[in-house]
C-alpha cells in the first residue's frame, strides 16, 4: 500500500487546518528560529505513514514509529518541515538548500542540546544585558507613582522637515493608539500637545483633557503627503536621497506587575524628561562604540529591498534606532565570549529570531496590543508608526513572559522547541476537548543516550549538482519554491548579515556575503530571473532527485497558487524527471486570518502532487471531461468539509489545478521529449491544460449555495476510509 491509498483526507486535514492556527502549539520546534510559510507537520507526518506503513493512517498516526534504514531527502528545505518529521520517526534525512541561513536553522531545530546548560547561559546574558542596558528599557508610572517599572513597547512616529518653514512634521497616519477591544478605552494621541486620552467613542472623541484641543483619529498623513502643521505647506514623503525619515517618541506602553488588579486594562503613557532622557542616553552611547557587530552591509537591489531603497534606506544598520543597536551589539559581545560551541550556536540563533522585533519596520497593532514583526508579512513594510520592543523582554507577577520581542521570550520559546525535540507529542482532539498525546520512542536528533544514532545530513548546497547515488532514497518529500510568492533570500539577509558577523565560518555557506543565489529558483524582476529560468531548475532538481529513488519511490510536494499558468512549470519538472503524478491530494497548509493572504481571495488548500517512475492511480481519478472533474472535486470539497475545512473559491480553484495538471502529465508522458527547448515544452503543456476546457465552470458550479449545501451533508467519515483497489498501472 501507498499514499494514493493509504492517506486520509479528512483526517489528515482536520489536524493541519488546527495546527495552521496555532503552529507553535502543535510543532513548537517551529520556534527555533522563523521561517516562511512553513507547511504542517501534521501532514509531512501523514504522507511518511501514509507511505512506510501497511495500515490505516487512523489507526497508526498516534503510535510512535521506528523506519530504520529508511532515507528521505528535501531537495528545498526551507525551514526543514519534511526533515524533522521523517528524523522523528527514525529515518536517515538529507537535507539541502542554497540559502545558508536554511541549513542553519534545520541543523539548530535537530541537533541535540544540553537544557540545562543553556538555560542558565542564557540566564546569565540577560543578566548582564540587564546590568548594563536594563536603565534603558524602565520608565515610571504615573498612575501609581511608581518608579523604574518595566517598558514594554516604546512608539515612534516617522518626521520629516517641511521644505516651506522647516518645522519638523510628525508623520502620523492616524492618532489611535489602542482601541477598545482589549482595553477598556479608545486611546487617542492628541494632535496639538501629544497627551494621551482614553475616550468612549471615536466618532466624538471630544477634547483633549491637557490642552483642550480637539481629539482627531484620522492623522495628516496620507498617500505620501501631508500637510504642515505649522504653515500649511504641503509636505511630500519620503526623500531618497535626503535618508531614512526622523523619528520622535511619542508615547509608552509599559508594565506594572506590583499592581495587578489595581488597574483595568494596559498602562500608556505619553513618554517624560526621563524617558527622553533615556533615549539620549542610548544615542550617545551607541555613537561611542567601536562597533564590531553591527552590520556595515549596504542593502542591494531587489524585489523586496527596493522598498527600502524608496524610503531612504541604504545600510541595513538604518534599519534599527540607536536603543537597539547598542542593545544588539551588546548581545554580539556576550554571546561571543560563550565558550561552549553549541550553546553559542543557540544564543547566535536566538540573536537572529530576536531581530524580527527589534529593528524599526516593526508596527504596534492597535486591536491585538502588540509589535507585530517584521515578517508579519512577507515583505519588508514600511510604516510611519514604529514599535520598539524591549530587548529583555519583561515579565509579570509571576516570573512568565509578557509581551513579545524580548531575551525573555526568545530563550522561553527557544528551550520549549527543543524540550519538544526529546518528547515530542501530537494534538488530539475528542468530543471537543483537546488532549495533547505523549508519542512514545519516537524523538528528534542525530543520537541520544541509549538510543541508536540516525544519519543527519544537512547541506548549503544546490539539489542540482549535490553528489547522489543511485537508489539511495526511499522517498523525497518537499515544499518547493512556490513560482515567484515570497523572496526568501532577500529577506533573510536581514537576520544573516548579523549573524554571519557573529559566528563567521563556523556555519555553512556563511563565507558568502549574501544569502542571494543567481541559481535560486524563484522569479525575480530584479535579477532577470523568469519563468524559463524557473522551469528548468525545478526541472533539474526533480530529475536529480528521481535517479536517486529506489524503484517506485514517491516524489512528494505540496504547491498552490492563484495562476494556473504557475502550474506549467511544475508539469513540466515532473515530466523531464521521467515522473508520472498517481495522485493530487488536497489539505489545508495556511491560516486564512494570515495578514499575509487575508482577504486576498488566495487559498489555504495545497495541492500534494504525488509522483513515481512507476506505481498505479486510482481510476476513478482518470477523468477527460468537465463533469468528471467536477465530481471529482466535489468529492473531496466534501471530505474536507467533514475536517471542518469552509471551502472558498479559492480553494475549489487550486484543488481543481491540481488535477487538471495531474492529468494534464497524464496524458502528456507517453509523448513527452526532454530534448524539447523549454518555451516548447511550457506550450505543449499549457496546451494539453487547455484541451480539458475551462476551469471556470468547475469553479461557479461547486461555489454555488445549492452544491455547497450538497457537499455539507456528506457526513459519514468511514465512507472516505473504504479501501479502493480499483487502480491503473502505469
Amino acid at each position: 500500500m501507498s499514499i494514493e491509498h493509504r492517506f486520509d483526507i479528512p483526517l489528515v486535514a482536520s489536524l493541519a487546518l488546527r495546527e495552521k492556527q496555532i503552529q507553535q502549539n502543535y510543532r513548537p520546534i517551529i520556534a527555533v528560529h522563523k521561517w516562511f510559510a512553513r507547511r504542517p507537520g501534521t501532514l509531512f507526518r501523514a504522507l511518511l505513514l501514509s507511505e512506510f506503513l501497511d495500515e490505516r493512517l487512523d489507526a497508526t498516526y498516534f503510535e510512535g514509529h521506528d523506519f530504520a534504514g529508511k532515507k528521505v531527502a528535501d531537495p528545498f528545505m526551507g525551514g526543514g518541515t519534511p526533515l524533522i518529521e521523517a528524523n522523528r520517526i527514525g529515518c536517515d534525512v538529507l537535507g539541502l538548500d542554497i540559502n545558508p541561513m536554511a541549513a542553519w536553522i534545520v541543523r539548530e531545530e535537530i541537533e541535540h542540546l544540553d537544557h540545562d546548560a543553556y538555560r542558565s547561559t542564557a540566564d546569565l546574558l540577560v543578566k548582564s544585558l540587564d546590568e548594563d542596558v536594563g536603565e534603558l528599557y524602565r520608565t515610571d508610572c504615573p498612575v501609581f507613582g511608581d518608579v523604574d517599572v518595566p517598558v514594554k513597547y516604546f512608539m515612534w512616529v516617522k518626521t520629516i522637515p517641511c521644505g516651506a518653514c522647516g518645522a519638523e512634521v510628525d508623520l502620523f497616519p492616524g492618532y489611535l493608539l489602542a482601541d477598545d477591544t482589549r482595553h477598556p478605552r479608545n486611546v487617542l494621541v492628541c494632535a496639538h500637545c501629544g497627551d494621551l486620552n482614553e475616550v468612549e467613542d471615536l466618532k466624538h472623541p471630544g477634547s483633549c483633557a491637557h490642552c483642550r484641543a480637539t481629539l482627531l483619529v484620522n492623522g495628516l498623513a496620507k498617500r505620501n503627503r501631508c500637510k504642515c502643521p505649522t504653515c500649511d505647506a504641503e509636505v511630500r514623503y519620503p526623500r531618497p536621497k535626503d535618508g531614512p525619515l526622523g523619528r520622535r517618541l511619542f508615547a509608552i506602553e509599559y508594565a506594572n506587575p506590583g499592581r495587578k488588579g489595581q488597574h483595568k486594562g494596559r498602562f500608556f503613557k505619553k513618554p517624560d524628561a526621563k524617558d527622553l532622557r533615556r533615549a539620549r542616553n542610548a544615542s550617545a552611547r551607541v555613537k561611542a562604540l567601536d562597533p564590531r557587530f553591527i552590520p556595515q552591509q549596504e542593502i542591494p537591489a531587489g524585489d523586496e529591498t527596493d522598498r527600502l531603497h524608496r524610503w531612504g534606506y541604504r545600510y541595513y544598520r538604518e534599519l534599527f534606532n540607536d536603543r537597539q543597536l547598542l542593545g544588539l551589539e551588546l548581545s554580539c559581545r556576550l554571546i561571543q565570549q560563550v565558550n561552549d560551541t553549541r550553546i553559542r550556536h543557540a544564543l547566535a540563533t536566538n540573536l537572529s529570531d530576536l531581530l524580527r522585533y527589534q529593528n524599526t519596520l516593526c508596527r504596534y497593532d492597535t486591536m491585538a496590543l502588540k509589535s507585530l514583526d517584521v515578517f508579519s508579512v512577507h515583505g519588508f513594510p514600511v510604516g510611519l508608526v514604529e514599535c520598539e520592543s524591549n530587548l529583555l523582554g519583561s515579565v509579570n507577577g509571576t516570573g512568565g513572559a509578557v509581551g513579545s520581542g524580548g531575551w525573555t521570550n526568545i530563550i522561553d520559546k527557544y528551550a520549549k522547541a527543543k524540550r519538544y525535540c526529546d518528547a515530542p507529542f501530537e494534538v488530539q482532539h475528542r468530543a471537543g476537548r483537546k488532549t495533547q498525546v505523549p508519542i512514545e520512542g519516537e524523538w528528534i536528533g542525530e543520537t541520544r543516550p541509549g538510543g541508536r544514532s540516525r544519519e543527519v545530513a544537512i547541506h548549503c548546497a544546490s539539489s542540482t549538482d549535490y553528489p547522489l547515488e543511485p537508489g539511495t532514497l526511499d522517498a523525497v518529500f518537499t515544499d518547493p519554491p512556490y513560482f515567484g510568492n515570497v523572496q526568501y533570500a532577500e529577506l533573510m539577509d536581514f537576520c544573516f548579515v548579523w549573524l554571519r558577523g557573529l559566528v563567521g565560518a563556523e556555519g555553512e555557506g556563511f563565507d558568502q556575503a549574501s544569502t542571494r543565489a543567481a541559481n535560486e529558483l524563484t522569479v525575480n524582476l530584479t535579477e532577470g530571473r523568469d519563468l524559463a529560468h524557473f522551469t528548468e531548475g525545478l526541472s533539474q532538481v526533480f530529475s536529480r532527485m528521481t535517479f536517486a529513488l529506489k524503484p517506485g519511490g514517491p516524489l512528494a510536494f505540496t504547491y498552490h497558487h492563484n495562476r494556473l499558468e504557475a502550474y506549467h512549470s511544475i508539469g513540466v519538472a515532473i515530466l523531464d524527471a521521467g515522473l508520472t503524478c498517481s495522485a493530487s491530494l488536497p489539505c489545508p497548509a495556511e491560516m486564512g486570518g494570515s495578514i499575509h493572504i487575508h482577504g486576498t481571495g488566495s487559498s489555504i488548500i495545497d495541492t500534494v502532487f504525488v509522483c513515481r517512475v512507476n506505481g498505479e492511480a486510482k481510476r476513478k481519478h482518470l477523468f477527460s471531461t468537465t463533469e468528471e472533474l467536477i465530481g471529482i472535486v466535489r468529492d473531496e470539497l466534501g471530505q474536507l468539509r467533514l475536517a471542518g475545512v469552509k471551502p472558498t473559491a479559492g480553494d475549489i480553484r487550486c484543488i481543481a489545478f491540481g488535477h487538471l495538471t495531474r492529468m494534464a502529465i497524464w496524458v502528456l508522458r507517453p509523448t513527452w521529449q526532454t530534448s524539447w527547448s523549454t518555451a516548447e515544452k511550457l506550450t505543449r503543456f499549457a496546451a494539453a491544460l487547455s484541451a480539458f476546457g475551462s476551469w471556470q465552470p468547475v469553479i461557479d458550479r461547486l461555489s454555488s449555495p445549492a452544491e455547497a449545501r450538497s457537499i455539507a451533508s456528506m457526513q459519514s467519515l468511514p465512507l472516505f476510509h473504504k479501501e479502493e483497489r480499483d487502480a491503473v498501472a502505469f
